[in-house]
Formats: C-alpha cells, structure tokens, sequence
C-alpha cells in the first residue's frame, strides 16, 4: 500500500513538470530517467559505507555523481548542463550494467530551466533505492497517470482489469509468460503479484525457493517496439526486485529475430493503431492483413505453446469485422484456442477514450476437449463510465470470474446473468462473430399465428436418476443424453410419442421416442392440450436446436433444466394445420431417413479372387510427402489438407495456398494422383482420396503421402477403391501406431500393402462399377440436402420473422 508521504512526492513531480513537459508520457520519462540516476548513486554509497567500492560513478563518469550534481556551489545553468551530460552520456558507462545503459539510452533533458531543474532534483532527493516493495508501489502510482501512448494507439490498461485478466489465465510459477506489447509492464508486474500470493505462507512469495525466484524473473519476458516505453517497463520491473529484466526493444510485427520464442501465458493490450497504408508485417503471420489489432491477435496464437493459455484486449473490430482477415482469424481463433470472450464497458478507458474492447480468453488444450466457448458481458466494472471513472457500488467481475474460473477448471457452473456457453457450430453458422449480444438474446416472435407460452400447453417432467446396477434385462430404452438408448430396462416411466431434451452432456438435444422409454439424464416434454400436437411441438423445437443449445448453463459438463423454458413461447397454428404439416414432414423423413441409410452404409466392395497377384504397393508405386511449410488465405498454389479428403473424392471447399514456387514444382497434383491421411485420429487415420483434377493449381500439405501408381500395373480408380474398401480398412488396422489420440501410418509402412492386382481389364470394369454406385451415392446426398431444406423452409414459416432483443 502506498504511503502517502510517497503519494504526495510523485504529485510534487508532476506538478514541477507539468508546466515544462505537457505529455504524461513525458513527465514519466523524466521521473523514471531521475530516480534511476539517485538509485544509482545510492548503491554506491551503501557499497563504500561497507567498506567496498564505488560501481557507477567511476573515472571519467565520477563528475556526474549526485553529490557533485547537487554541490551548493554549481551555479543553476552549471547545474542543468551536468544533468543534462550525464543522463545522455551514461548510456556509454562500461561499469554500468546493461540494464542501466539501457534506461539512459536516448535519454535527454526537454528544457533549460534551472528553477525547474533544482525543484525537480529536491523531490528526487527524497526517494532512497532499497528492496522494499514500496518502491515499487510509487513507480505503479506514477504509471496511473499515463493514458495514451502517443501514436501508437495503446491505452494504459486499468490495473483492475489487468488483475481480472491475470487471475483468469492463472499464470503459474514454472511457466513462461510474455506480453508482445508491454507498455509499462503491467500485465507482466500483475502476474508476477499473482504468482507470490500463490506461493505464500507468513510472508507474500516466501513458498518460493531461491532458485524458483531466480527461474521467475527470467520467465518473464516483454517486447515493445518504443525504446521510451522499454526504459519505462525495465525501470518498473527493477522496482520490483527484478535484477535482469527480460524487456526488449523490438517490433513484434516486421522483425522475424524472435519468432521462433514460444511461451506459456502471454498477455496483452496491444496496439489498436494502423498507420495509414497499414503495417508491413514480415511473411511468417498465418492471417494475411496489414491492420496491427488483426496481426497482434494471429501473432499471440502463433507463439503459444501446445497446451499455452492467453489473455488480450481487443478493439471490437475483431468481435464482429466482417473483412477476410477478420472472418479468418476468427474461424482459426475458435477452433485452435479461443474459450471465451468477455465484453468490456465503452468507458473503460475513460478519459483517455471512449472506445469500445472485449477481453480474449485463449487455452489451446480446453479448445479441444469442449465444444463450448463462453460469453460474458461486462455491464460495470465497480467505477462509473464517465470521464471522472469514480468508484461505484455495482461490480459484475467478481462474479464473472467465478464462473469464468469454474469453467476453465472444468466444473460444472451455475448459470449467470451475463454468463453464456456457445456450441462452436453456432458461432460457426454466425460467420464467426463473437459479439456478445449475438449469443446473450432472446427470442421474440413474429408469426401470423397465436403466440403462446409453452409451459401453458405443456408439462416438463424430470427423468429418474438410474444407475448400470439398477438396469435390469429388458426391451425398455433408457435415454439418457437423449440420441440413443444408454442400455435398456425393463420397466416404462415415460409413455409413446415422448420429447426428451437432454439434460447433460448434449444439453438440449431434442429428440422424439413413438416408443414407450425409461427416462434417465433428460426431461420430457408432453401436450397436454388438445390444442397442441405432440409431434407437431417436437417439430417447433427441432428446428430451434441451435437456440436450445445456448440456453445451457455450465462450461466443460453443460447443463438445462426444464426452468430454463419458463418463458420459451411458440406459434399456434389451428389443429388441423398443425396435422397436415406433421403429415407432410414425416414424409419427407422417411425420404431422408432412406437416403442416409445408403449414404451411411456404403463402402467400397470388391471381392478379391483368390487367383489374383498380390504385389506390395511399393513395387508398383511411388510416395511423397507434402509440404511442411505455413499455408495462408491467399496466394497462387492451393493445397489440399487432411480435412479435404472425404469419402474417397477430395473436397475443394475450405482450402489454403501457397506461393512457394519450389514446392509446387515438386507437388503439383495431377489427375489420379491418391493421396493418403498418414497422421490422424485413430479412426480416422488412412483415409484415402483420389485427385481427379481441377482448374486450379494444387499440391498437398504434410499429413498427407502422394501415391503415384504405374498405370501398366494399375489404374489409379481401381486402387482408390482398394484402399477405402474393408479390406483396405483391414490393413491400416494392421499397419497403424498410436500414440495418445494420434494414430501414424508412414511411408514405408503403406508401401507395404499387399494390393489384389488383377488383370488390367479386370480393374477396368470394376472402377465402371464403383462409379455408377458412385453417382447413386451423390444423388442420395442430393436428396438429403433437397428434403433437409424442405422441412426448414415448412417450419420457418410457422415460426415466422424471429426478432432478437437482449435478455
């Protein structure tokens, strides 16, 4: 806690600068260049009262000590120009550690006036260097008053918010934590705070070994592309007991010189500035743009590490921008790493602006084990939105950490306010926005039939909790996430034409049982009015799955409960219409339900005579591996990827380029070219397509093996076939390693295949087989996409014009 003898020091320094330097920055410069300089001489005092020697102010830098400099004799202009001299030529001290060298680099004194100097210099005289915290309470006070950064479109992050980011991501002791756009350090003096009040007992940080201090401060690492917010940031991070700071001078975005710097947490408010014609930013970013807030955020995900965790400020162009680069690095944010998003208020950064930010929560290990991503709204954050930022009664952060906290450690949360969990495939369909306010709606309806209240016409029951020992044998199906049966029971609880909407797991998925059932982990929904058809209502909730879904509370094990509809309302049309609708939607199921039978069933079969040669497939092919480097959004080659393979045919949809010249000469596609999934998932591991041409240039990426087949011995289609029929199957089983959830097929294990080869005019008619099958299977996926519409555009128009408005 800052004294306020301390407090009122640092305003008298303010206020002597004020009238000669009118830049907070400025005036902070000058402080921190000053007590630098005093702090400097204070230890060479202590080091010659302990009968050792002077460090600093040595040889031909001995005129500029304190003493000197403050010696009743000096004229005033005398004075001025030694400060002036040593605060510019102490940059060159070679007995000066590099960390003071490089908070005098560049330094100078903007005026001349000594009545100035001589004030400025008394209030300096006040402050003594030590290890107490307390310096470096001063220096964050100091640091208060700094808003904008000058031109490079950064604002002072507010240190609450910094600690509600910091406790959020959670950094710990032994991980590694950067800020790619330091400022003056808060983010990285924040989590150094946090790591003690982890590791305390009696006394803040005393859980901390000597050798874990020593690991932290080099564990702590920042960059900034201005050498005046660099000197800030060392000074800052020397004040709190950091001897070798980690601070860099260096441009994030144009240099490569330490790209190849992974980290744990990183954490930031980067710049939300582009000049004008936008940045040139080096060729490694995998989101092509020239806008700093879009780079800064692609940088982040770049430069975490497998299981890395982040936190950043973000202007709302990244929320909701609907440029390319904008929709792309949104598209990679939510399926590499992004796990939340929390809206700030517009006057956060009060009075400095006024602009609107969200906060970015990324941890690239809980991305891939929930499919849920939270949504906070941040309505107040405990001070007014005015330009006086006065400390107010109403806070939401406290609460919305909790929750936040809760999900991230994968627990099951209550559901709040301004809380909100969100299925990716519906933010998908939402072209990736992350707007707040797309997610935190409700539905009001505008249709030409009656708007009721559901719970009105219907009765929600909870299913009975069961356990594996309670079932029994039977033909009853118990439903528990409300798909499929879990197992089966030999008692009913629930009769024929039930709706069940599951509880947990897929919360909210809607289905519909014409069978009886035993209800387990879900909730029923039945009419109970003549005025309301049962199927018809299953029907109205099918087709509002997505917004069922967003209705879940808790994170990593979401939850709904049957309350959760006590204020759903739908349209009404007359009995008799809701008949003859339900009438024609089962008729267009059953067309669908027939069509993906075929669809889903479907492999490739050939059946293999005995009499056929069995050749390995290294013996009658070639194999190549693709290309390892970065792809991006644009550029002349494109380049098939793992996900493109589907079902034996490529899909062209979703594709990378490149302009590597190099290795497109040496991977270019042509027409029969297969290529094979080497590294996957272990189910998915081996699948194999076949490339039949296509207008433009293309080659593949790394997880990919080109088979290149001689035609004498075998027609490309035919060993296509091969390879995703059963017994191709049969043989990845054989041949795969796996390792965790990744299953590897390599090279030399494929080249290994035995392949039934018979005669070329044999392949010939069974390729002419597998293609007529081939064009019935295309045409029953038409029929599902044809009649899927259908029923929408049926029940669309019962539901009429849905208005979103905010809860």
């Amino acid at each position: 806690m800052l004294d306020s003898e301390t407090r009122r020091k640092i305003d008298n320094l303010r206020d002597i600068l004020v009238g000669k330097i009118p830049s907070p920055q400025s005036q902070v410069e000058q402080i921190t260049t000053g007590l630098i300089y005093k702090f400097m001489n204070d230890m060479d005092d202590e080091a010659v009262e302990m009968d050792g020697v002077s460090s600093f102010f040595v040889d031909d830098y001995e005129k500029y000590s304190w003493n000197n400099l403050l010696a009743p004799k000096l004229g005033g202009a005398e004075r001025v120009q030694l400060y002036s001299d040593a605060i510019e030529n102490m940059y060159t001290n070679p007995t000066a550690p590099p960390l003071f060298r490089e908070i005098f680099k560049n330094s100078f004194l903007p005026f001349k006036d000594p009545s100035t100097l001589n004030m400025f210099l008394k209030e300096i005289d006040g402050f003594h260097y030590s290890h107490s915290e307390k310096l470096g309470d001063a220096f964050e006070y100091l640091l208060s008053f700094m808003g904008s950064q000058g031109d490079a479109g950064q604002f002072r992050t507010p240190r609450h918010i910094i600690n509600f980011i910091v406790e959020i991501v959670n950094p710990q002791k032994n991980e590694t934590i950067l800020d790619p756009a330091c400022g003056t350090a808060g983010f990285l003096i924040s989590s150094y705070r946090h790591i003690l009040k982890q590791n305390t007992g009696k006394k803040l940080g005393d859980k901390l070994t000597a050798e874990e201090r020593r690991q932290l401060g080099d564990n702590l690492a920042g960059y900034d592309i201005s050498p005046d917010m660099t000197r800030i940031s060392l000074v800052n991070m020397y004040l709190h007991q950091f001897a070798n700071p980690q601070i860099h001078e260096y441009d994030t975005l144009s240099s490569e010189d330490r790209w190849h710097e992974y980290y744990d947490v990183i954490l930031a408010n980067p710049p939300f500035f582009s000049p004008k014609g936008g940045i040139t930013p080096h060729s490694r970013f995998g989101v092509q743009s020239k806008r700093a807030e879009v780079l800064f955020v692609d940088y982040i995900m770049e430069h975490l590490k497998p299981n890395g965790r982040a936190g950043i400020v973000v202007p709302e162009g990244i929320i909701f921008q609907m440029g390319k680069a904008y929709k792309t690095l949104r598209k990679k944010l939510v399926e590499d790493c992004l796990v939340g998003v929390i809206s700030l208020p517009a006057g956060v950064f009060q009075p400095y602006s006024g602009v609107k930010t969200s906060i970015l929560v990324l941890d690239k290990e809980l991305n891939q084990k929930t499919e849920k991503i939270f949504f906070a709204k941040v309505e107040s954050d405990g001070f007014s939105l005015g330009a006086q930022r006065r400390e107010i009664d109403r806070n939401d952060l406290p609460e919305i950490k909790e929750a936040i906290g809760q999900f991230l450690s994968q627990k099951i949360i209550d559901k709040t306010s301004n809380c909100k969990f969100i299925s990716k495939s519906n933010i998908l369909e939402k072209d990736f926005t992350l707007n707040v306010s797309n997610y935190l709606v409700r539905y009001s309806i505008v249709s030409n039939f009656e708007i009721v209240k559901l719970t009105d016409y219907a009765d929600f029951q909870r299913g009975t909790s069961i356990t594996k020992k309670e079932v029994k044998d039977g033909n009853i199906p118990v439903i528990a996430g409300g798909q499929k049966p879990a197992y089966f029971h030999n008692k009913e609880n629930r009769e024929a034409n039930s709706i069940t909407v599951s509880s947990s797991g897929y919360a909210g998925f809607v289905s519909f049982h014409p069978y009886p059932i035993f209800a387990s982990d879900c909730f029923t929904v039945i009419s109970r009015s003549e005025f309301l058809d049962q199927k018809f209502l299953f029907y109205l909730l099918k087709s509002k799955q997505d917004y069922i879904y967003s209705m879940q509370s808790g994170g990593v094990q979401p939850h709904l409960y049957a309350r959760d509809f006590n204020d759903f309302e739908i349209p009404l049309p007359p009995i008799e219409v809701q008949q003859e609708i339900v009438g024609e939607l089962d008729r267009y199921h059953k067309i669908i339900d027939g069509c993906r039978q075929v669809v889903e069933n479907y492999k490739p079969t050939i059946d293999i005579d005995p009499s056929w040669e069995m050749i390995e497939l290294g013996d009658v092919a070639t194999t190549e591996y693709g290309t390892s480097k970065r792809s991006s959004e644009n550029g002349k080659y494109a380049v098939l990827r793992m996900a493109n393979l589907q079902d034996g045919e490529i899909d062209f949809t979703d594709l990378v380029y490149s302009d590597d010249e190099d290795d497109y000469s040496k991977l270019k596609l042509i027409e029969g070219d297969i290529l094979f999934n080497r590294t996957n998932s272990p189910e998915l591991v081996g699948k194999t397509s076949i490339f039949r041409g296509h207008d433009a240039p293309m080659m593949f990426a790394g997880y990919l093996v080109r088979v290149k087949v001689d035609r004498t011995k075998l027609i490309p289609e035919y060993l296509n076939a091969v390879l995703n029929s059963q017994y191709g199957q049969r043989l990845n089983d054989k041949h795969v390693s796996v390792s965790g959830n990744q299953a590897n097929i390599n090279a030399t294990k494929l080249k290994s295949y035995p392949i039934p080869s018979p005669h070329l005019e044999i392949q010939e008619e069974l390729v002419q087989m597998l293609e007529v099958e081939r064009e019935l299977l295309s045409g029953n996926q038409q029929l599902i996409e044809i009649y899927t519409q259908k029923i929408q555009n049926k029940i669309g128009k019962i539901w009429g014009k849905g208005i979103k408005s905010m809860r």
